[in-house]
């Protein structure tokens, strides 16, 4: 399987290029050059299947040409090794638990699974690799955790000063070994863009192997779309048509979705749920795609102005904008909306993260205004990870899981960066 980029249909490369490169050097994302159907008889007994046979086969139908029987086997069951569960709760709206994973957010799902391809794939490789990663929030906890101790691997990972929860902070800034965070003075956005410019820096890519573990990677990006197949597995079965609403900020996470929905998973509708950051929301009603200054919000994760993977939503469509705006509709919410929908989902005994909260009140106003549909809404991270504002909402105590307590306990560890990319490609340039 060739992977191409959005730029450019004809700049093709290998796996192990796609993976160890992360973009391509025109700034497209890399995507597979064909998107594989399963078969009928696949979708016929699915929810026969457990989650790892789901995953046998929805990753050996797109790696079976670089992968192994044996190295998919080993990949699925690295990455899947903790539950997914569907909670009912309400009438026709379900949650897909997401956060059952080592640092209790989804993101842990494509973490887990591009470190272990990432080791497969340069395993006779001599030199050492620089993840570089730029982090709202989640994705940073993810990734070191990920990728703490692996051999030839260090993680670097970007983040802006005061706009990460602590808790989120904890995850990643206190682990050492092979992992460095530095403390951005700036936003996710200010992140983000310096990574990318490192990328295409020729002289840091002549002296360093740098790569990414953003959902920019196709190894991030790819194994999401595994739990929207075992989220269908456990819907129960009539004649409603299926949605899925989803917290979005770099819309990794949608457009992993739309995967599994090309891959012949039949998932009718996506609902793209955000928070001010409403770029893309704008967009599916109308506007033209401009990216805007991110604004600070309670759910922080989804604060971003220049969504990444906005792309690849058009790639998935074959770059038809009138079908994906008949695919996919965008809502946007404010911090006293999503604390609103917080309250009145607690009455009926459910906790929400201000994440899930925003997909919860999308999928509720999409089922509101269009009938014969069932829905699920990810619940992307545990409630726990955002204590100081759930409790604030609910007015009352949250007891932290275990894992998550421990990680409070932690030394948080940092280096200071200004905003500019000339003091992050020095700092680069330093390494040993």
């Amino acid at each position: 399987m060739k992977f191409y980029s959005t730029n450019n249909f004809n700049h093709q490369v290998s796996l192990a290029d796609a993976v160890v490169k992360g973009l391509a050097p025109d700034q497209g994302l890399y995507m597979p050059e064909r998107i594989p159907i399963l078969p009928k008889s696949f979708f016929d007994i699915i929810s026969d299947l457990s989650f790892k046979e789901i995953g046998y086969e929805v990753i050996g139908s797109i790696f079976c040409e670089d992968l192994s029987d044996e190295q998919i086997r080993d990949l699925v069951d690295h990455t899947l090794t903790f539950d997914a569960p569907l909670v009912k709760v309400g009438k026709d709206v379900f949650s897909l638990e997401l956060f059952h994973g080592p640092t209790l957010a989804f993101k842990d799902f494509g973490a887990r699974f591009c470190s272990k391809l990432m080791s497969m794939l340069l395993v006779d490789s001599n030199k050492k690799v620089r993840v570089l990663v730029a982090t709202s929030g989640d994705t940073g906890s993810a990734v070191a955790n990920g990728f703490l101790g692996v051999a030839g691997v260090d993680v670097i990972i970007l983040f802006p000063k005061g706009k990460v929860s602590e808790l989120q902070e904890k995850q990643f800034t206190t682990l050492g070994q092979n992992i460095t965070s530095l403390e951005v003075d700036g936003v996710f956005d200010d992140c983000q863009k310096m990574v990318k410019e490192a990328f295409l820096d020729q002289e840091l890519n002549q002296k360093l192997l740098l790569t990414s573990a953003n959902s920019i990677n196709i190894a991030r990006w790819i194994p999401q779309a595994l739990y929207y197949f075992y989220a269908f597995s456990k819907i129960p079965k009539n004649d409603k048509k299926v949605v899925f609403a989803v917290p979005s900020g770099n819309f990794g996470n949608i457009a992993a979705g739309i995967l599994a929905q090309r891959m012949g998973l039949p998932i009718d509708h996506f609902v793209a749920a955000t928070n001010l950051n409403k770029v893309v929301p704008d967009y599916l009603k109308g506007a033209e795609f401009k990216s805007m200054a991110s604004i600070q919000t309670i759910s922080n994760s989804m604060d971003v102005g220049n969504p990444s993977n906005f792309p690849r939503l058009l790639a998935l469509f074959g770059g038809d904008e009138h079908l994906l705006k008949n695919k996919v509709s965008g809502y946007f919410y404010s911090d006293n909306e999503t604390i609103e929908t917080m309250q009145q989902v607690k009455k009926s005994g459910y906790t929400l993260d201000p994440h899930g909260a925003v997909g919860y009140r999308g999928l509720k106003d999409f089922m509101s205004e269009n009938s014969g549909y069932q829905g699920v809404f990810l619940e992307t991270a545990h409630p726990g990870k955002f204590k100081d504002v759930v409790e604030k909402a609910l007015n009352e105590k949250l007891v932290l899981p275990e894992r998550l307590a421990a990680f409070m306990s932690g030394k948080k560890n940092v280096e200071p960066l200004e905003n500019n990319f000339e003091g992050f490609k020095s700092y680069l340039l330093n390494l040993d």
